[in-house]
């Protein structure tokens, strides 16, 4: 399992529109093939900041079965127009106990 992070920051006073957004796009992301689990959280202290957390399979399977696809083109044409800027995005491993 590959944990996506990433981190968004949304144009100040966009924030319920892209909050909006991920509700709308949720689906799209979620039934991606190889897409386990998608979390989006805000901001306390800075609630233009959203954090995207995405448990996939491989990161292969991000970056064929949603990256490559029509998929991203549509998720993105419904969040992107709420970046402030591109957002920082990194993949990751859980670490044994």
């Amino acid at each position: 399992m590959v944990l996506e992070v990433a981190l968004i920051d949304v144009i100040p006073g966009h924030e319920d529109e892209f909050a909006a957004a991920y509700t709308q796009g949720h689906e799209v992301l979620a039934t991606a093939p190889g897409c386990r689990s998608v979390r989006m959280t805000r901001g306390i202290e800075s609630p233009s900041r959203f954090v995207l957390l995405v448990e996939w399979e491989s990161v292969e399977a991000h970056e064929k079965n949603f990256r490559a696809t029509e998929r991203f083109t549509r998720w993105r044409e419904l969040i992107g127009p709420h970046f402030a800027g591109p957002p920082l995005v990194e993949h990751f491993v859980d670490v044994p106990a």
